[in-house]
């Protein structure tokens, strides 16, 4: 098992500007990301953008600037994500950059020089929104099966890669690698394409200038997908066999947008085969998003900007929705009513409120400061009692309810369902909620005789709100950070925690003197 682990999103197209799909696929990745941190592993998390093709340079010359000007202007924007929805990445690429071209062409001429590469003559339809080549057969009406938008006849010269020689030893690798391709049902669908025969694929153009030459081929410009896809290894240092290549490479996880799978799961491997380096480990395609039952587009004015949410409710209101909304891997429905909804009724109204009713219950009863529970008293019976709050029975068991909760967002995170992941934590909330009910501290505050069992039931629902609050952190970064320091005010920030560690029963110390509220989801008023 290695300690590192390394994570990307794909790179988005700088022809406009960032919309839900782009912050989702980022905060998804960068939710894997602060986890695998707080499991132990060194992480690596590469996002980026793609500059070239076709698109860029029909959308430059529509502007009357020059692609690199467009592209500098629209990266910026990209750029933007990473403070805006508190994003961890390590590093970010662009296509543009120097250290890309010699990457790509690098990986060009080891195909190249293993007879898998030749010059042939290209006639067929051509999508240009999605940069791909289709056959006569696959084509119907004239219209992209992918995108259904109009497609061109074009006849070029063209270098192709030898995709066909390929579609045994894929088949054999998909067997070997079961979890190459998640969800399973996107991986039955590429295995389907690919018993279904490859053709050769155009890797190169002549009818455009902006894009990465061919090497030693003037006038042949390197097709996008060959030059995007090896952004994965070029922000590594590939070619070169620095230390940075050799300890990250190859990636365990490539996040996705379901339309682009093929490209990562059929073709990345098969460049990579035949250059003689390691395929990934995985890749996850995740669903699309509707808005409010219509898909999203400029004509209809429905497309949803991230800056402009995290504006209204800010990042971690936004970045809990998208990965608790949906079954990731499937395709959601984004409705700022229904975000409102979740983010009140069970951030503010579960998480935030069993925080705060503790903490004032705390500075009431205690001064603020933590007492000592008695031993034993985190594992009482989960029975109801007739008689609570002056039985034990009364009580829930969190600290069991609280290893499961870990146990469970730790099997979600390996199979990347966030859904289940957080699931899992605002059932362990709400079992603390209702401890508190069935507990009664407000009647047990009434007896000094039962001062201790007051001061227990205080410090189980403060210890289950740190755990709760340590187990959100890869998800809701911020408030969690709030939380965290609330709970354990000087100590280290939530992010350097470990679950393994850090979430073990009893890790908050009795004596602390803790504030008498801490607000960190807010309401938000409609």
């Amino acid at each position: 098992m290695r300690d590192t682990f390394y994570i990307t999103t794909p790179i988005y197209y700088v022809n406009d500007v960032p919309h839900i799909g782009h912050a989702y696929t980022t905060i998804a990745c960068d939710a894997m990301a602060r986890w695998k941190r707080m499991m132990g592993k060194r992480v690596y998390f590469l996002t980026g953008t793609d500059e070239h093709g076709e698109k860029i340079q029909k959308s430059a010359l529509l502007k009357e600037l020059t692609p690199r000007q467009l592209a500098d202007q629209v990266v910026v924007n990209f750029q933007e994500l990473t403070p805006a929805l508190t994003i961890s990445n390590t590093g970010f690429i662009r296509t543009t950059e120097p250290r890309h071209y010699t990457a790509v062409q690098d990986l060009f001429r080891k195909s190249l020089a293993n007879g898998d590469i030749y010059l042939g003559q290209y006639e067929g339809w051509y999508c240009v929104p999605d940069e791909a080549y289709w056959t006569d057969l696959q084509v119907e009406d004239g219209k992209c099966p992918t995108c259904g938008r109009p497609v061109e006849r074009r006849k070029e010269p063209s270098y192709f890669f030898k995709l066909s020689k390929y579609q045994d030893r894929l088949l054999e690798f998909y067997k070997e690698n079961p979890r190459f391709i998640r969800p399973e049902s996107r991986r039955n669908e590429v295995i389907a394409f690919v018993e279904g025969g490859l053709n050769d694929l155009s890797v190169s153009r002549t009818s455009l200038t902006w894009g990465i030459p061919v090497p030693d081929a003037p006038g042949h410009v390197i097709y996008v997908w060959f030059d995007a896809l090896t952004n994965y290894m070029t922000g590594l240092g590939y070619p070169s066999k620095a230390p940075e290549f050799e300890t990250w490479w190859p990636a365990d996880l490539h996040m996705v947008g379901k339309d682009i799978l093929r490209f990562h799961a059929v073709y990345w491997p098969a460049f990579l085969m035949s250059a003689g380096i390691d395929t990934p480990k995985s890749v996850f395609a995740h669903g699309w998003w509707t808005v409010e039952g219509q898909k999203m587009s400029k004509s209809l004015g429905n497309v949803v900007d991230p800056f402009d949410m995290v504006r209204k409710y800010g990042a971690d209101a936004f970045r809990y929705f998208l990965l608790r909304e949906v079954s990731f891997g499937l395709d959601g429905d984004f409705s700022e009513k229904e975000l409102i909804k979740r983010a009140n009724s069970e951030l503010a109204d579960k998480l935030g409120n069993l925080l705060n009713r503790a903490l004032g219950m705390l500075s009431k009863y205690f001064d603020g400061v933590v007492p000592s529970p008695e031993r034993g008293a985190e594992t009482l019976a989960t029975k109801p009692c007739e008689n609570a709050p002056l039985c034990p029975e009364g009580s829930l068991h969190l600290s069991g309810e609280s290893r499961k909760a870990v146990e469970a967002v730790g099997a979600a995170m390996e199979d990347v369902a966030f859904h289940k992941a957080l699931a899992a934590i605002i059932e362990l909330v709400t079992r603390a909620n209702e401890y508190v009910q069935s507990s009664q501290p407000w009647v047990l505050a009434k007896d000094p005789s039962l001062r201790n069992q007051l001061g227990t039931v205080l410090y189980n629902t403060l210890e289950t709100a740190r755990i709760a609050a340590l187990l959100m952190a890869p998800f809701t970064p911020t408030a969690s950070q709030k939380m965290w320091d609330c709970l354990l005010p000087g100590g280290k920030p939530v992010e350097e925690a470990r679950i393994d560690t850090d979430s073990k029963w009893g890790g908050l110390a009795a004596g602390a003197s803790l504030p008498k509220a801490c607000i960190v989801f807010p309401k938000i008023e409609v």
